[in-house]
């Protein structure tokens, strides 16, 4: 359904400016410019890169490592690291035989390879490319004490309802503008027989960016920006709010499938089945642009018409929120071809390099100079959008920004705590409390680390 709109010669001209602006790159190495007579820049070198990417990512991966291919002559080779890139990259490089680029999925772990003396800066070039084609909060997530090191290539929107067009017009309700707007539309579901969510509790990370949204939203960017820090404790009177907010919507068992009970006991690609599926049992599912993709490919609903978003809604007086996760290319000091991984890093940083993915689908660029019209869909194109516009607004998933013990291991931590508040979400001081208590270990853990 996706088609490919790879534009041959703006990529080439784009990649040809990258590797002429490349002198400075890798400490004065210079990268190279393609000679007269068509030579290419790279021929006969090797990229190796390494990222959690497999299936369809992959492969729509390997076409944009295929147009670098194209225009440079260095050939390249993908290494699918599974979820744990940290071990896995970290015995690579123990065994010497480190990847040159690595393809980084949080914030937290871009830090730690920085922390462990893994990661080479940006080239001057790579910095340029980047301080034009993305808003700075972008930049700000790559760095690590004022020092480049990642390239956002792909993102997520991970502020966006789903919902089944149908459930809403039965009900009579339109998509919303503000949380007590969906609140209100939620019971009207409820009244007309159909639970309005699916609440994915069984994976705790769903309720993670709940109330990442819901607080982005009611407690603005800089309050989001420390208590991803762990700059103001989860004891916070903002914390205790944001809490609040959810338990009024996770209290009430008419608004769930299920019930709390049913919620706890349902995943991620459940809770999309649960809307989406040949039995439908909830009107929306509230998760990230990636629900698309599992609506489409294993419901068979056609994205834009009988699978359709609205964007998390505004909570009281604040903006509405974009919450996004992504995937930032770093390349690796005992990578073997350093001046490689910096033109391939020059290149991802292009609009033209990420056409090429997004005209594939399954993919949204935090890129704002690429055309939206690259996108295969309208929908695509409106999440898209919406990250865009966003610019410094939009904030990285909190729980990616945090130590792993706290904000990324199942059972344990913010999973965990958030599970018991979704299964009682009467006391939400009590919760705010055990998850302070958590966080306060988790970060100590991590700085005497």
């Amino acid at each position: 359904m996706m088609r490919r709109r790879f534009l041959k010669t703006a990529c080439c001209s784009a990649l040809t400016a990258a590797l002429a602006l490349g002198a400075t790159a890798c400490g004065g190495d210079p990268v190279g410019t393609a000679s007269g007579g068509g030579d290419k820049a790279l021929s006969g070198q090797t990229v190796t890169v390494a990222g959690v990417w497999s299936g369809t990512e992959q492969k729509n991966f390997q076409k944009v490592l295929d147009a670098f291919t194209e225009q440079t002559g260095a050939k390249t080779r993908f290494v699918s690291t599974g979820d744990n890139v940290s071990t896995v990259v970290g015995s690579k490089i123990e065994g010497g035989n480190a990847p040159d680029v690595v393809m980084v999925p949080q914030v937290g772990v871009l830090q730690q390879f920085a922390k462990n003396k893994w990661l080479a800066p940006l080239s001057e070039s790579a910095e340029k490319t980047v301080d034009a084609n993305f808003a700075p909060v972008w930049k700000g997530y790559g760095s690590v004490d004022g020092t480049l090191y990642g390239l956002y290539f792909k993102a997520a929107n991970k502020s966006t309802v789903w919902y089944d067009p149908a459930a809403l017009d039965t009900a009579g309700v339109k998509p919303p503008k503000t949380y007590d707007e969906m609140l209100t539309a939620a019971r009207t579901m409820a009244d007309s027989g159909v639970p309005a969510f699916a609440v994915a509790g069984e994976d705790g990370w769903t309720l993670t960016d709940w109330f990442e949204n819901v607080y982005l939203s009611q407690a603005g960017p800089q309050k989001y920006d420390q208590l991803a820090r762990h700059e103001i404790p989860w004891t916070d009177p903002t914390v205790v709010e944001a809490l609040k907010t959810l338990s009024t919507l996770f209290s009430d068992d008419k608004l769930l499938a299920g019930g709390r009970k049913g919620a706890l006991a349902t995943d991620f690609p459940g809770s999309v089945e649960k809307v989406f599926g040949p039995k439908p049992e909830a009107g929306m599912v509230y998760e990230g642009d990636f629900v698309a993709g599992v609506a489409k490919d294993e419901f068979g609903r056609k994205i834009g018409e009988d699978a359709d978003f609205f964007p998390f809604p505004a909570v009281g007086s604040g903006e509405a929120p974009v919450v996004s996760g992504g995937d930032a290319a770093v390349v690796l000091k005992d990578g073997k071809n350093r001046k490689g991984a910096m033109a391939l890093l020059e290149f991802l940083a292009t609009p033209e390099a990420a056409a090429v993915w997004a005209a594939e689908g399954g993919f949204i660029s935090p890129n704002k100079s690429l055309d939206l019209g690259a996108y295969g869909d309208a929908t695509l194109r409106a999440t898209a959008k919406s990250l865009v516009d966003a610019g410094d607004t939009v904030r990285f998933d909190m729980s990616d920004q945090a130590p792993a013990a706290f904000g990324g291991t199942k059972g344990a931590g913010e999973w965990k705590i958030l599970q018991d508040f979704l299964r009682d979400p009467s006391k939400p001081e009590a919760t705010a409390a055990a998850l302070e208590a958590a966080a306060a270990k988790a970060y100590g853990s991590a700085n005497q680390g």
